[in-house]
């Protein structure tokens, strides 16, 4: 049914059950099914003009005869929108009039008195989380799509694009094969990354040189004059392809211990260039 709409999801409850319906639609939202919480009360003074036939209700009620609920079942059947309940009493008023009855009953509450909610709320969040991951995956709602729809803090930095964070076309340090050391020298001051890139004459990436291999140069050679950017660079050097999440890049670069790392696109053409600090300074974070 929630696949079939072309409107959004309205999750409507009251009291703990009404909270747990402001979890679910959120929930809901975030991973790709649009939603949002009606409060029953406010419906029936006005709000209930946000809710079209193109829409589905999922109403929340551990009894299945909340009044406030129950009060706005013959609305929305003249709206014509079809209505999924979750509830614990399947043989309630509320269950047998709508197109759906889910079952969250429990045995008994976690409340020694049995009477404040606890189980049956649990229970109740359980299965809307569980309705949102089912539809999470039936519309292939993958990690790219979540990131577009979590921006802010901790997790959208953690899921940020290297592209937005590396740096492109004069700023990549690059160098030909046969490029002599003092320029290799001057590329890698002058670009900051502590590296260079050694591409050839169709700017495909051949090779990379570090600072590192500059220090190594220099403790086993004394005459560097004939030396060229081929016979120091390591020609298996690490990439990352564009598109890439930032979070894999970190990982990337701690895992084979290197400062900078080159972003290529399918042919091998590099497109940018991130040194760890730009990651470190973003605030990004492993997956």
């Amino acid at each position: 049914i929630i696949l079939a709409i072309k409107g959004r999801v309205i999750v409507t409850g009251i009291g703990k059950s009404g909270l747990i319906g402001q979890k679910i639609a959120a929930t809901l939202s975030s991973t790709g099914t649009p939603a949002f919480f009606l409060h029953p009360t406010e419906a029936v003074h006005g709000d209930l003009g946000m809710v079209t036939a193109d829409d589905a209700v999922i109403c929340l009620s551990k009894s299945g005869d909340t009044n406030e609920v129950s009060a706005l079942i013959p609305i929305l059947k003249q709206i014509g929108v079809p209505i999924i309940t979750l509830t614990g009493n399947l043989r309630s008023a509320l269950a047998e009039r709508s197109d759906v009855a889910l079952d969250v009953s429990v045995a008994s509450e976690a409340c020694p008195n049995n009477l404040a909610p606890t189980a049956s709320t649990t229970a109740m969040l359980a299965l809307g989380d569980a309705l949102a991951v089912a539809l999470l995956e039936q519309r292939r709602f993958d990690k790219e799509d979540f990131a577009f729809l979590h921006p802010g803090g901790s997790l959208g930095r953690k899921l940020q694009k290297i592209d937005d964070i590396m740096f492109t076309g004069d700023h990549i340090p690059k160098v030909a094969p046969d490029a002599a050391l003092s320029e290799v020298i001057s590329e890698i001051t002058r670009k900051r990354f502590g590296g260079v890139c050694v591409v050839n004459d169709r700017n495909e990436l051949v090779g990379i040189i570090t600072d590192g291999d500059l220090r190594r140069l220099m403790q086993r050679t004394q005459d560097m004059t004939h030396v060229r950017a081929s016979d120091i660079m390591n020609v298996h050097p690490k990439v990352v392809h564009v598109g890439a999440f930032a979070a894999q890049a970190l990982e990337m670069m701690e895992q084979h211990n290197i400062l900078q790392l080159v972003v290529v696109n399918k042919n091998g053409n590099p497109l940018g260039m991130v040194h760890l600090h730009d990651l470190l300074e973003a605030g990004i974070g492993s997956l």
